[in-house]
């Protein structure tokens, strides 16, 4: 079957630039994909979809680009712009990313993370964004529930998730709701799939404490770390940033409690908010 290249959107984004000035000197060279492949020793499929921007330009590929174009530091510049910008359609691309990952970590700082949450929980959290009408708050809550259909697959992704303490004690609508919240943490706090450890108030002032972090692996591709704060966030593919991001919740991972230790504080959160009606934990 012969190769159509695919129409480019150069305008889009910096990344987007960079894919549609790599085929123009390509083409101008006179380059098929495969012989510029040859030259600067990357994939073809790779460089194709660097190319429609569906790839992060991997960071030796700037190099070996003006190297093989003879453009100095053409490649570099456009690159250094591309790995700082944000996606155009970001969050978009992280669901896609997510729907892959083979490892999921997470860590919530002021909430309990979206594939933790109750639909309660989830309802709740939602409603209380004002922007969002009651057929928006429901749309999502029902996207939020059928993401988490995958941890009840048969090949459902490792994932690990640390959360501050603070988050077990913030009410709900209700002390029942928060106990079936607590209780569904519980269950997934140590299981061959899914961990969950708690950094505790003793622990003090942390490096991630002000947002929240998700660090996906992939599997074929470079992991991905996608930053939230109140309104906005950021998806990192430059490797250099998801490293930093990764650093910092490694570190957090080792000053948070064990995980015997956060299952026995999510236990004492339980009695904390068990509904009068309900046994007491043994």
């Amino acid at each position: 079957m012969k190769f159509t290249s695919k129409e480019l959107t150069p305008y889009l984004s910096a990344r987007h630039y960079f894919g549609s000035e790599q085929r123009r000197h390509r083409e101008r060279a006179k380059l098929s994909l495969v012989q510029l492949a040859d030259i600067v020793n990357f994939s073809k499929s790779a460089l194709a979809r660097v190319e429609t921007a569906e790839l992060m330009p991997p960071p030796e590929l700037p190099v070996a680009l003006d190297a093989a174009f003879g453009t100095e530091q053409y490649f570099h510049g456009l690159y250094e712009l591309a790995k700082r910008e944000a996606h155009p359609d970001q969050y978009r691309r992280y669901m896609d990313f997510e729907a892959q990952a083979v490892v999921i970590e997470q860590y919530g700082g002021q909430g309990i993370p979206g594939l933790l949450q109750t639909k309660t929980y989830a309802h709740t959290f939602l409603s209380r964004q004002e922007s969002l009408s009651t057929e928006q708050v429901e749309q999502r809550v029902n996207a939020r529930m059928s993401r988490q259909e995958r941890q009840r697959s048969e090949t459902p992704p490792y994932r690990w998730a640390i959360i501050d303490e603070a988050v077990l004690h913030r009410e709900l609508d209700g002390e029942a709701a928060m106990y079936e919240q607590l209780a569904s943490l519980l269950e997934q706090a140590d299981t061959p799939s899914s961990k969950i450890q708690v950094v505790p108030f003793r622990r003090g002032l942390h490096a991630l404490m002000g947002g929240a972090l998700t660090l996906l692996t992939l599997p074929d591709r470079p992991a991905v770390a996608y930053e939230e704060g109140i309104e906005a966030g950021h998806l990192y593919e430059a490797p250099d940033m998801v490293h930093k991001w990764r650093r910092q919740y490694e570190v957090l991972r080792a000053n948070a409690l064990s995980l015997a230790e956060s299952a026995d504080l999510i236990r004492k959160a339980m009695e904390d908010h068990r509904p009068c009606d309900t046994p007491r934990l043994t």
